[in-house]
Parts: structure tokens; sequence; C-alpha cells
């Protein structure tokens, strides 16, 4: 009996479409220039919007495609992540003062009042 052939594990298949893309002009390129959130450095360019949306898209796909060939790692698109809705944070003890008194003065407790400051 042959040995069998160890399978390379793949990891998730992602879409260039299911990314989170920007477009703006430059005045500096003359274009406008499309950026891809979870691919940071890789941008492209058009002569109108749709453009340089579909140019970042294409660079996109091609770079999926070729960390897949190299089994590298693939971002996650941010809208197919996970969050535990938990965060940690740090801030100056006098701004945690003002905070936690105004949230009393209001009622609520401390993380009610971030979270709606935030959510303003």
């Amino acid at each position: 009996m042959g040995k069998a052939k160890a399978e390379k594990e793949v990891g998730p298949q992602f879409r260039a479409e299911e990314y989170s893309y920007s477009v703006a002009w430059s005045d500096d390129d003359g274009a406008f220039i499309g950026r891809v959130i979870e691919f940071p450095s890789l941008a492209a360019h058009g002569r109108t919007q749709e453009k340089a949306l579909r140019e970042i898209r294409n660079v996109v796909g091609y770079v999926i495609e070729d960390l897949t060939a190299e089994s590298e790692e693939i971002p996650v698109p941010l809208g197919k992540r996970q969050y535990s809705g938990r965060l940690n944070l740090r801030m100056p003890k006098e701004l945690h003062r003002r905070l936690a008194t105004e949230s009393a003065a209001e009622g609520v407790s401390l993380n009610t009042l971030i979270n709606t400051k935030l959510a303003h």
C-alpha cells in the first residue's frame, strides 16, 4: 500500500469584492486613487471614481491569488471579522474622573455614558 499524499490545508477563500474600499481625488496625481483598508500598502488610480475602484479591486484580486499560491495569510475582510464587544481603554486620570462624575450626575453607568458618547 502506498503512502497517502498529505493535503495542504487551505485557509478561507476571500473575494476582492468583500473588502472595504475608498476612492478619493488626488491633486498631486491628477487622478482618483482607490485604496483598500485591509491592504494599506495597495493603491490604484483611474480617471474616474469607477475606474479607480475597478483597478484597486483588480489589484486586490491578483494579490489574493499570489498570497494563496504562496500559502501566505490573507487578511480577513472587515465585514467578516468577529468582534468581542470589549475594549480596554487607557485615558488620563482627570478625564476618567470627569466622565465618572458626568455618568453619576446623569444616573447612568460609566460604560453607558461612554457608549452614548461614542455613538454620536
